[in-house]
Parts: structure tokens; C-alpha cells; sequence
């Protein structure tokens, strides 16, 4: 009984056997006359075996007492064997049907992704991965989490929707254990996202997640794991090996939140960099250009934007000008997709005219507000500080009992902690924002993600109101978890608003389709080295007047820097693009506006 249907199945099979053998012996000893009547011993064997599979077979028998006793006793088993048969076949099958809708099958897909672990992350993953499949006639996403199967497949179909040609499969199970591992197929997988987990020391899952994708029997396909703490950044490399990706939650969150608090519009570039909608960053060899310097690369190509190289001495973005291009080098650029990326027919058109030679203004000391405080507050303030100049304020307002702490070191900043209730109008009045250029709203780690966002949109809406009423200006740069809350958070007009959750989920999907560009996206969120800012198209081109981004491009390599886009003014405002154009057309003309920015990859 403890070994299951097969082995109930067998010993029906052995009794149903030894019924038939001592029913057959005992008409061949007590009736002898019936067996020539039924083609001998054969004969017999058969019609009891008939009357064990058929109980009913009995109604049609004639012939002796003895014969028929017989024939009614082997029907008698039979009757309890098929039943029993019945009921074994009936719950086998049960749980077995139970069992896949558990999703506790082994998958026998190949060249599919497997995602491990369940966060808010695994939407925006799934959504991404759906659209850069959208070309392929038989993509699928695996995915396996400590959670019900139907569950599983309920939430992604109501969060993502319509997966297009691309098809999910769920599986349940832990991906701390080798055994639940195997149910994925990983041997013949294209890639492994490792997800942080929704729970108590997520990064120690990770870590351990690691381990077992590591000690694994097979081939060991790229595998790209998202860590929210830095400290565990040492453990989580030696627990995956070399060829493991890994993405710092906390640094990569930290770095957006500094960069869109110093330039307005930052975190927009980055998504718009980093989903798969518009540009995207691809790497190309083109034999062509080998021997050409980078500065002659920037015109090369009619339907992509050139933003590096990467040598064998690594990644580097906006490198100088009169860099050449090896003959194994790989350039970096920006298109919509890579199947459009193809070398202009010829130069670039460049309006002489309508190029601006002004000289970029030395940064000030800055004075800025911090709202909020949470685990990541003192990595955003090391960061800030090392971005400002000498003589810069930092004012941290927070009632957050660990407010302040953590802060030894700072070279720039001059930083001042004071008790405050950042949801609360008369606090924020009594701080005097007026003085500050720059505003940072934290979400507060001691509630939960959703209510700390209700809390950061209460705060940015008392902002706005304030800033409506007093007259005053200065940018406001928020952090939030869900993004379901932008839209909310648009009426609040923040100049910025960092979804860390769908950042973080957008660069595991970019790497998890090209594990190559962790180097460019490395360096990219990176202080060191150039860096996207966006900075007034007047200082560029001549405002009020058509010109082509091709002149804009020719202005930007003359003061040593890459564009790669614009932002209009008048469009700020607007959702999904907020005004930002990446890669944008070369040869259309263009009319930009006092307010309008051309986006840079420059050095500070």
C-alpha cells in the first residue's frame, strides 16, 4: 500500500493471477466432463478469466453444481478485484492530476529562461521577456517559487496579461534544493534569473540558490541574481563562481536616486535604456569601422546611436574622440532594435551655423533636503557627496530613529539631522524649502511597501501644494516601490520618481537576455567615468531655429562628449516618454526651446 499505484496495480495483477490458476485447477479435479465441453484446459483458463474481468459472464453458464460454484466463486474475485482496480486507477490518477496542477513535473522545454523565486520584480521580468520574444515563434519562461502553482499563473496573468507567443510554465518548489531544481531543466535552458525573495534575510535565499545552481551535475547556463544588500555582495560571488551576473539592488537604486536628484529626467533615460520598448543597447562588430576613430564612428551609423566601445581592456563609454577602432573591438550603440541597425550611405549633415560654443558653468555648493531615511539612505548620501562640491549641505528631516547614523567620511557634504514627520504640512513649512535647489523623498523601510508609497505621495503632494502656494522652485526626486503608483504620483508633478522594484526587474531582464551588457550597464550606473546628463540644448545648438540631431551630435563630440538624445520642455509632463527622445532621427530637422535638454554621456 505504501508504494503506490504501480505496486497496488502489480499485486491485483498476482491475485487475479492465482484466482484464475486455483479456479482452472480445481474444474480440471472435480469437473473433468465440463472441460472437454469447453476445448480443454486452454479453454478453461480462459472463461474464468473472462469471469474475473466480467463478473457478469456467470449469467450465461450452464452445467453441473460443482461447475457453476466454481465459475460463481471466480466471479465473486473478480467483482473484488475490479473494483479495487477501479478504485487504485481512480486515485492514481487523481494524484498524479493533482500533482501537475501542483506543477510538480519536470518541464521538457530547451532554450527557455528559468526564473527562481517570486517578488514584485517577476512581473515587470515576465512583461519585458514577453516583448523581446515577440519575434520568436516558440519562447517559453519557466518559473519556479515556493507558492501554489494556480496561484502563481492567476497573479502573472492579471499583472502582465497577454503573453503573446511566448508561453509561461509554473512549477512549485524550493530553488534552495537540488532535487526541486531538476524539475526545471536547466541543462538545456537559455539563461537563470535568481530572484530576492519577499522575506525575512532574502539575500541568505540567494546565496543559497547560488550554492545549488553551482553544485549542480550538467551544463551550468548563465545565470544573473539580484542581491538587496551590498555587505552581501563577496558571499553571493563566491557562492555562484565567475560566470555568475550579479545586480545590487541597493547600489543600483542608491546611484539613480543621487544621479535624477543632480539631473532632472535621469531616471526616465535609464528605463527608457533599459525596457525593451524603445532604444536599446546592443554590441556589434562591423569591420567597416576598424581603424576609424570613435569620433568618426559617431556618424557611421544612419539608424543607431554610437555611445562606446568595448576592448579588451573592457567597457568604456564616451572615450576620446581620437580613440581607434581595433579590428576586435565591438561598438556600443543605441537602436530600436538590432535587426535595423545598419552604416549610413554617407556623412552626416552638419549646419555650422547653428553650433554653440558656450562654455559648460563650474557646479556650485548645492544645499539639499532629504525626506525619509531608510537602509539605503547612507549609501544615497556617500554617493551624493561624492557628485557635490566643497561646501554642500545636506538637511536630513526625519522622525526614522536610525536618522543620521552611518555617516562618518563625507569629504563634500555638511550634513544636518533634524526630527520631523515628512507627511505633515506644518513640519515641512517649519524646514523652509525655499532654500534648498534639490528635494529627496526616501520611502520609509518601517512600513510596508505599500504604505510607505501612500506615505511618499502624501509628502510629495504637501510639496507641490507648498511650492504652488509660496512660489518657490527647487526638483523633487522621490523613491517608490510599486510601479502602479506613477500614475498616482504624476498629479504630485515630482521632477523624478525611481521605481526601484521595476528598475532592478528591468536590468535582470536585459541581462538575462544579453548577459554581455552587465559591463555597459556597470559602467553606466557608475560615478566614475562618463555619465547621461542632461544639459540645455541652447548650450549646443542655436535655439528657435530647425537643425538636425546630426548637428547636435557634432556639437557634443567637440566639447568631448556623446549625445544620444533630447528632452523637450513642453513635454515633461507626458506620459509613457515624459519628453525624452533616445536615438532619435538624424536627418529629421529639430527646433528646440529655451527649456529643452540635450542628453549627454559626458565626464562631470
Amino acid at each position: 500500500m505504501a508504494k503506490g499505484t504501480t505496486a497496488l496495480i502489480g499485486w491485483l495483477a498476482v491475485v487475479s493471477l492465482a484466482l484464475i490458476l486455483v479456479v482452472s485447477g480445481l474444474t480440471l479435479w472435480l469437473t473433468p466432463d465440463e472441460v472437454f465441453g469447453h476445448d480443454g484446459w486452454p479453454g478453461v483458463l480462459w472463461m474464468t478469466l473472462m469471469r474475473t474481468l466480467s463478473p457478469g459472464k456467470i449469467a450465461s453458464d450452464t452445467g453441473t453444481a460443482p461447475f457453476l460454484t466454481l465459475m460463481l466463486i471466480a466471479s465473486l474475485g473478480g467483482i473484488f478485484i475490479v473494483s479495487t482496480l477501479v478504485g487504485v486507477l481512480s486515485a492514481g490518477l487523481r494524484g498524479k492530476i493533482e500533482e501537475l496542477r501542483k506543477g510538480r513535473s519536470r518541464i521538457i522545454e530547451s532554450g527557455h529562461t528559468v526564473i527562481l523565486g517570486w517578488s514584485e520584480q517577476i512581473f515587470t521580468i515576465v512583461s519585458e521577456l514577453v516583448k523581446a520574444h515577440a519575434s520568436q515563434p516558440r519562447s517559453v519562461i519557466a518559473i519556479m517559487a515556493d507558492k501554489d502553482k494556480p496561484a502563481m499563473e492567476e497573479a502573472i496573468r492579471a499583472r502582465v496579461g497577454d503573453t503573446g507567443r511566448t508561453r509561461l510554465v509554473c512549477r512549485t518548489g524550493r530553488p534552495t534544493e537540488p532535487a526541486d531544481l531538476d524539475l526545471m531543466s536547466l541543462d538545456t535552458a537559455r539563461g537563470v534569473v535568481v530572484l530576492s525573495p519577499q522575506e525575512d534575510d532574502p539575500d541568505a535565499h540567494v546565496i543559497k540558490t547560488l550554492l545549488a545552481l553551482a553544485k549542480r551535475a550538467g551544463s551550468h547556463p548563465p545565470v544573473v541574481a539580484a542581491l538587496s544588500s551590498s555587505r552581501n555582495m563577496a558571499a553571493a560571488r563566491l557562492a555562484g563562481g565567475a560566470d555568475v551576473h550579479l545586480v545590487d539592488s541597493d547600489d543600483v537604486a542608491s546611484r539613480l536616486i543621487v544621479q535624477s536628484s543632480r539631473q532632472s529626467g535621469m531616471s526616465v533615460v535609464c528605463m527608457d535604456l533599459l525596457d525593451f520598448d524603445r532604444g536599446e543597447i546592443y554590441l556589434r562588430r562591423d569591420p567597416a569601422l576598424a581603424g576609424l576613430t570613435y569620433g568618426q564612428a559617431l556618424s557611421a551609423y544612419a539608424t543607431a546611436t554610437v555611445i562606446g566601445l568595448r576592448t579588451a581592456g573592457g567597457v568604456v563609454l564616451n572615450p576620446s574622440a581620437d580613440t581607434v577602432i581595433g579590428t576586435s573591438d565591438q561598438i556600443i550603440v543605441i537602436a530600436q532594435d538590432d535587426s535595423l541597425i545598419r552604416l549610413a550611405a554617407g556623412g552626416d549633415q552638419v549646419d555650422e551655423r547653428h553650433i554653440v560654443r558656450a562654455a559648460h558653468q563650474p557646479p556650485t555648493p548645492a544645499r539639499t533636503l532629504l525626506l525619509g531615511w531608510n537602509g539605503r539612505a547612507p549609501q544615497v548620501i556617500r554617493y551624493l557627496d561624492g557628485y557635490v562640491t566643497s561646501g554642500s549641505v545636506l538637511d536630513v528631516a526625519s522622525d526614522h530613529p536610525a536618522a543620521g547614523a552611518g555617516l562618518g567620511g563625507l569629504l563634500n557634504l555638511t550634513v544636518n539631522v533634524k526630527e520631523c514627520d515628512s507627511t505633515d504640512r506644518y513640519a515641512l513649512e517649519s524646514l523652509g524649502a525655499g532654500v534648498y535647489q534639490h528635494v529627496i523623498v526616501l520611502s520609509d523601510d518601517r512600513y510596508e511597501p505599500r504604505h510607505a508609497d501612500t506615505r511618499t505621495l502624501m509628502t510629495l503632494l504637501q510639496l507641490r501644494d507648498m511650492q504652488n502656494t509660496l512660489g518657490e522652485r527647487y526638483s523633487i526626486v522621490s523613491e517608490m516601490h510599486d510601479e502602479n503608483n506613477r500614475a498616482l504620483a504624476e498629479v504630485t508633478e515630482a521632477d523624478d520618481i525611481v521605481i526601484s522594484d521595476t528598475v532592478i526587474g528591468l536590468l535582470l531582464a536585459q541581462l538575462a537576455e544579453s548577459p554581455h551588457l552587465a559591463d555597459v550597464f556597470g559602467y553606466l550606473f557608475d560615478s566614475r567615468g562618463s555619465e547621461i546628463y542632461p544639459r540645455r540644448a541652447a548650450d549646443y545648438v542655436v535655439t528657435g531655429a530647425p537643425v538636425t540631431f546630426s548637428t547636435v551630435v557634432e556639437s557634443a563630440r567637440r566639447r568631448g562628449e556623446t549625445a544620444v538624445g533630447y528632452r523637450l520642455a513642453d513635454q515633461i509632463d507626458r506620459a509613457p516618454n515624459f519628453g525624452v527622445v533616445l536615438n532619435p532621427d538624424r536627418s529629421r530637422p529639430l527646433t528646440f526651446g529655451t527649456g529643452d535638454s540635450v542628453i549627454v554621456l559626458a565626464e562631470r
